[in-house]
């Protein structure tokens, strides 16, 4: 199980599956598509009053990615899944005695911003929720070391560099070290 994320552009999606196409067999679970499944009552997961819906659209993931994990699939989940949500897989992960791997892309917050705006299609390209994400995945404390700048990397070299790193276990996550910000200012209210 690898969690593949940081903030809006930093590629996730695009070295998710790339991710998905170097393993085998493979799933690649996409969050936003999550979000998506929500035809009434959405709120944009960036708001602080999104915080009880995010829980439950993540708790959804988790169990399809572990579904998809102990049918023996190697499971590659993309999306904005801070340290204040981590924890939803990694007590899955020890339930089930399954290896997880976290890993937060973060290029600077000028590549961020340029990479995000830039998009057409539906994602998130309003610069104020992107910065804030963006600060958000700064300064991680005990989960610095799974983060693997991008600014200056192309989507292949991203996606070996975290195959080298989860195949030497640099990016796994202790089963039984819980470390989540509960006090973290956008995402509990």
């Amino acid at each position: 199980m690898i969690v593949l994320t940081g903030p809006p552009g930093a590629g996730k999606s695009t070295v998710a599956q790339l991710l998905a196409d170097h393993l085998t067999p493979s799933v690649h679970l996409h969050s936003d598509d999550f979000w998506r499944y929500i035809k009434q009552g959405w709120i944009a997961p960036y708001l602080p009053e999104a915080h009880e819906q995010n829980q439950v659209v993540l708790r959804v993931m988790v169990s399809a990615a572990f579904g998809y994990a102990e049918g023996g699939y190697q499971v590659i989940c993309d999306g904005i899944v801070g340290p204040w949500f981590i924890d939803l897989f990694r007590v899955t992960a020890r339930e089930r005695a399954l290896p997880l791997s976290y890993v937060i892309l973060r290029p600077d917050q000028h590549t961020t911003l340029e990479r995000a705006t830039s998009r057409a299609d539906d994602a998130l390209t309003d610069p104020e929720p992107i910065r804030s994400l963006h600060d958000q995945f700064s300064n991680l404390g005990a989960y610095e070391v799974h983060v693997l700048d991008s600014t200056d990397l192309a989507a292949e070299a991203t996606a070996d560099s975290i195959l080298h790193g989860v195949g030497t276990g640099a990016y796994l996550l202790d089963p039984g070290d819980s470390s989540t910000d509960a006090n973290d200012p956008i995402h509990n209210s």
